[in-house]
């Protein structure tokens, strides 16, 4: 099936759901509704309800059809069940996000990075720190690691932007899967300076440590994201696998 057509019926559910048009605990138009509204085929219609019941919007109900159990949240939600830019967040968050580049440079890994990110001894990387704010508040201090090879004319303007969008749009690369480790770990002083934080408040913030591949396994970006505690809420999506 086309990838473009479920992936547009998904995005376009998505944000009438998150805007309210389909109520929490009610049911979505019926699958025969959807093929109408959308002129597509039932498997399309079903792999873009698969899409937000796997992000944590539906329940199905056999012989009923599906329910929205979406509920938006006061704090800036950021999901771990998914691969989502900065940008992206905050447009899904409805919220004004901007980026500013702290660092940009060109290194080598050494044993320590190499040990750290999981990127060769002697790889070639860009090195971006970068700091993101919402709403004009600066919330999430990013050390991202990309590979130079993988990753070529990454610029310091482009890191302004989105990443993102430039390795999908001009680079036509497939970004795939993103492995990630969640920690609460103590404020450094660079957390303390840029991320405007009381020590006296909090002494510790939410670290998202994350390994992303594109579509050829290739370990492009190694990242680490440092949150403050009291504007972040991270959800995911769990779903019950019975043992055999």
């Amino acid at each position: 099936m086309p990838r473009s057509k479920y992936e547009s019926i998904y995005k376009d559910l998505k944000e009438k759901i998150e805007e309210g048009e389909y109520p929490y605990q009610e049911l979505l138009p019926s699958e025969h509704q959807l093929i109408q509204t959308y002129d597509c085929s039932r498997n399309t219609v079903r792999r873009a309800l698969s899409n937000l019941v796997a992000d944590g919007y539906i329940q199905t109900l056999p012989g009923k059809g599906v329910r929205n159990i979406y509920q938006a949240v006061e704090q800036a939600s950021y999901t771990l069940g998914s691969i989502e830019s900065f940008r992206e967040s905050s447009l899904r968050n409805r919220r004004s996000g901007s980026t500013r580049v702290l660092q940009f440079m060109e290194l080598t890994a050494d044993r320590k990075i190499a040990s750290r990110t999981g990127f060769p001894e002697g790889a070639e990387l860009y090195y971006v720190q970068r700091l993101h704010y919402l709403d004009l508040k600066p919330l999430i201090i990013n050390h991202n690691y990309f590979l130079k090879s993988a990753v070529p004319g990454l610029t310091r303007e482009i890191a302004e932007g989105s990443i993102y969008n430039y390795l999908e749009n001009t680079l036509h690369m497939t970004i795939v899967n993103s492995k990630r480790t969640v920690t609460v770990e103590k404020i450094t002083q660079i957390d303390e300076k840029y991320l405007e934080l009381n020590v006296d408040d909090y002494n510790c913030l939410a670290v998202i440590t994350s390994q992303t591949y594109n579509s050829d396994g290739v370990m492009f970006e190694y990242t680490q994201s440092r949150h403050r505690p009291d504007y972040f809420r991270f959800q995911d999506n769990a779903v019950r696998r019975k043992s055999s």
